[in-house]
């Protein structure tokens, strides 16, 4: 089996977290997933109970309920989430991961007490919102406009693509707004029960347990004080959160692929065919010994650059490096694992079915791979 994790990096602490997070995901996540994935959703006491697992409130400020910590726990959290075996029930589940941030870093001290303990406490839902129909990772192009009206902000525009979209009752909303050089980046918080919005659902090949949602705002009326940061600051904040957020995918991407491993490898072990098991079978070892190389790289650099977030450095080139390599990593594990089951991993309700169909939102989202080497090739100086 895969080797236990780096003493180096990992403390008891650490370890009685990861034991706590994989607990809760094989009582309240795991039994339900095919059921909630078919269903195209998961009941929503479920963050309640992820909340008062100690889960949600990871990374955020203690003052407003958070659980101030290193990167590993954050590590550790996305990691073990895989056991659930569907990132549709988990992507929804803490989409306030990359919904709320922002507002934590640079929100109103009054908006950030009103909305983040209510998050963090899983009474409320919480989503970012950037992609747009004519456009995905350049966040610089943007249509939607937030145009200053009194003590009020009119929006108008469209989002597309996002996670906890229906069902969020706060949307982190990257809009236009006029600056003295003409339009600038700006991010703010709106209620996503005001007047003048409206949502539409979207059908995905994976995922199916997280609702995904296109939204419309027009003449959509939000006070001047949730505004985020100041204008023109939305498209620093977005960046400043990125590292973050791709060591999370690859995280999770890397704990998908170990699911997929330890599936492989039970069917092998158990699998009998012409007499004997497939474990037996050079091919098959070959093939499970690749899985295990492939995660154990991914795990070093996973660590590696945990440990340098922590120290204060922003390897911006690296990090892309690694959600690069960890998807395709989770890549080779699925498709791996789904041709060592053969026949019954092309069936549903197999977890290695349900993740080879959700490989693809990992290469994307987040910033595609193409989109992440190009990053790599300007931080390189080439």
């Amino acid at each position: 089996m895969l080797q236990k994790p780096n003493p180096r990096y990992y403390t008891d602490d650490h370890e009685e977290f990861r034991r706590s997070v994989r607990r809760f995901i094989f009582k309240e996540v795991e039994p339900y997933a095919n059921d909630w994935d078919e269903a195209g959703e998961f009941p929503k006491d479920l963050y309640k109970k992820a909340a008062d697992a100690g889960l949600l409130q990871v990374g955020f400020p203690e003052q407003y309920g958070g659980i101030e910590c290193d990167s590993f726990y954050k590590v550790i959290l996305f990691e073990e989430r895989a056991w659930g075996g569907s990132g549709g029930v988990v992507s929804g589940l803490f989409s306030h991961t990359i919904g709320a941030p922002h507002l934590a870093m640079a929100g109103q001290d009054s908006v950030k007490s009103a909305v983040l303990p209510k998050i963090l406490a899983g009474e409320k839902i919480a989503a970012l919102a950037v992609t747009e129909p004519s456009g995905g990772s350049d966040v610089a192009s943007i249509k939607t406009t937030a145009k200053l009206k009194g003590d009020h902000y009119l929006i108008n525009g469209s989002k597309t693509f996002i996670t906890s979209g229906m069902r969020a009752d706060y949307l982190t909303v990257a809009v236009k707004t006029e600056g003295e050089n003409g339009p600038e980046v700006s991010l703010i918080l709106i209620d996503a029960n005001s007047p003048g919005i409206t949502r539409s659902p979207l059908k995905k090949m994976g995922w199916w347990a997280s609702d995904t949602a296109e939204i419309f705002f027009t003449d959509c009326r939000v006070p001047v004080e949730n505004l985020i940061g100041k204008e023109g600051e939305g498209f620093r904040l977005l960046m400043k959160n990125f590292n973050n957020e791709r060591l999370a995918l690859a995280a999770a991407s890397c704990g998908y692929a170990q699911v997929c491993f330890h599936d492989a490898y039970q069917w092998a072990k158990n699998r009998v065919t012409f007499g004997k098991h497939l474990s037996e079978r050079q091919v098959i070892r070959h093939k499970l010994v690749d899985m295990a190389t492939k995660i154990e790289a991914t795990r070093a650099m996973i660590d590696d650059l945990a440990s340098r977030l922590d120290a204060g450095e922003l390897p911006f080139a690296q990090i892309a490096m690694l959600k690069n390599f960890s998807t395709q990593t989770f890549q080779f594990c699925a498709d791996a694992a789904v041709q060592t089951l053969g026949g019954m991993g092309f069936m549903r309700g197999t977890r290695v079915e349900r993740l080879y169909r959700e490989v693809k939102v990992m290469m994307i989202g987040g910033g595609s791979e193409e989109i992440m080497k190009d990053l790599i090739a300007k931080r390189l100086g080439f």
